[in-house]
């Protein structure tokens, strides 16, 4: 049964009273506990999706029961969804985007001063990667130094790199992504297939480091870090997160908003590995959170950042884009 509905989004929604304009087809539906079916049932497919397209996997519309749920197609085969549940309350933005389309991409983008090489902190708003690439949406990527804006873990794009043994997701240029714990051989270092050196990687590699590894090979990691940090992991905070669901071909980029009750009160550690669970994804990472949590369609922030101050200057962001050069056929020899 398709979920697909033709209520546009209004400037009062709990996300914030963003208005979305521009490309996208706009959906909304609103849920209510055991009024879900009568509702599901009510609604319309929406113009040009397809008949048999479901706004969540069933866990996760069964285990958030969410009283709101809003769609904007950002372009084909990637999905921005706001989902709001009382069950938190959570006031959650996930985007989705099909593995197997070659006009996607993710890359990292390293704050940086004017010389392309000096550290610095920057919004994420203001690291969109530059034409050919359309820039669909971006969060903020890794934990970072406070004196000098450097991240944590590694790091390696186009013009820098810095490797580190903690979590990490790579993406390489033949769009094969990979979460998990890098494996250092002397002065490389292997994220899955690929290895990079202090030179950085080939064939176009973007790695950005997080902490902790949420899932791994479809289970949740360990404690993560409930045990050692209890006011980090056990606490409820605004998160940001990536995951994989190898077996659909789907990546998820995720922001819970937090520490603004009654709009959102943010995710412990191991609600936030639940939740890629019931978004059916195996691999899932943690990223840098609290006052860094942002996700940006475009130039426009979707969710509310907890800092009074709005969006806080962070080490790197990650940008899910289209390339438009991404299907041509590669040059024959």
């Amino acid at each position: 049964m398709s979920f697909w509905c033709s209520t546009a989004i209004d400037a009062s929604s709990a996300d914030g009273g963003f208005a979305m304009k521009g490309k996208g087809r706009y959906s909304r539906c609103v849920v209510a506990g055991p009024l879900f079916a009568a509702l599901v049932t009510a609604c319309e497919v929406s113009p040009g999706a397809t008949a048999d397209a479901e706004p969540l996997p069933s866990a996760a519309l069964s285990q958030l029961a969410p009283d709101s749920l809003r769609e904007r197609v950002l372009t084909e085969g990637a999905v921005y969804r706001f989902v709001w549940s009382a069950r938190g309350p959570w006031a959650m933005h996930l985007v989705s985007a099909e593995l197997s389309r070659c006009d996607l991409d993710l890359v990292v983008v390293p704050a940086t001063g004017p010389d392309g090489a000096t550290r610095t902190r920057s919004a994420v708003t203001g690291m969109r990667p530059a034409a050919p690439l359309e820039a669909l949406v971006g969060v903020n990527g890794d934990f970072f130094r406070l004196d000098n804006g450097a991240p944590l873990g590694s790091e390696v794009t186009e013009s820098t790199t810095h490797l580190s043994t903690r979590p990490a997701l790579a993406w390489d240029a033949e769009r094969v992504p990979w979460i998990g714990v890098p494996v250092q051989a002397g002065d490389r270092m292997a994220f899955g297939p690929d290895t990079v050196g202090p030179g950085g990687g080939s064939g176009g590699i973007h790695v950005v480091g997080g902490d902790p590894e949420l899932l791994d090979g479809g289970s949740v990691v360990a404690d993560l870090a409930v045990t050692d940090r209890p006011s980090f992991a056990a606490a409820r905070h605004p998160r940001t997160a990536v995951g994989l669901d190898t077996e659909a071909g789907l990546l998820w980029l995720v922001v819970v908003d937090g520490r603004q009750p009654p709009h959102s009160v943010g995710m412990t550690l191991p609600e936030l590995a639940n939740l890629f669970l019931w978004l059916g994804a195996d691999e899932a990472l943690n990223l840098d959170g609290g006052g860094s949590s942002v996700m940006s369609l475009g130039a426009r922030i979707v969710n509310r950042p907890s800092d009074a101050e709005g969006e806080r200057p962070v080490a790197n962001s990650v940008w899910l884009v289209r390339d438009p050069q991404g299907c041509a056929a590669p040059d024959q020899p």
